[in-house]
């Protein structure tokens, strides 16, 4: 495999993590795919959404798969009045990753990360390694210290 930025990263700090590959439907690249081909909980399966506040610009949530980002919740916590997510055609230019694999890791550019205090529940959560067909299994106190992510309550379950 391939060894990605969000890999390369976590190489260079030393993390210990585990790479998960499956094959991947082009038709199908949700979260609920994911975790049915990797076996895991939908809650443990976390996905990396891009939004831009209208204070901070760009930020990422990473939250769990079956959850929604709680936008008035997640506004508050970052300081914006106003949070919308990123059109799809703007993911790749500020991420460097394409929908469906973008990780909260090895970014383009540094941006704020938030991630949902339900990762700390479970002693290793999954996130999208940077390219469709591979996660990454790792600590989420590993994964929230080595990029600054906030922990906060930001997704919802409907």
């Amino acid at each position: 495999m391939k060894k990605t930025n969000a890999v390369r990263f976590l190489d260079s700090l030393k993390i210990e993590y585990q790479l998960m590959e499956y094959e991947v439907d082009e038709s199908d690249v949700s979260a609920e795919a994911v975790a049915k081909k990797t076996h895991l909980p939908l809650e443990q399966v976390f996905k990396t959404l891009v939004a831009r506040g209208d204070k901070s610009g760009v930020l990422l949530a990473c939250i769990p798969g079956g959850g929604q980002l709680d936008l008035k919740r997640f506004s508050e916590i970052s300081g914006n009045k106003k949070i919308e997510m990123v059109p799809v055609k703007e993911i790749q230019a500020l991420t460097g990753y394409i929908r469906g694999g973008v990780s909260p890791i090895g970014i383009k550019k540094r941006y704020p990360v938030y991630l949902d205090e339900s990762a700390l529940k479970f002693p290793l959560i999954s996130i999208s390694a940077g390219l469709r067909g591979c996660q990454i299994l790792l600590d989420p106190k590993s994964l929230s210290k080595a990029i600054g992510a906030h922990i906060s309550p930001i997704s919802r379950s409907d």
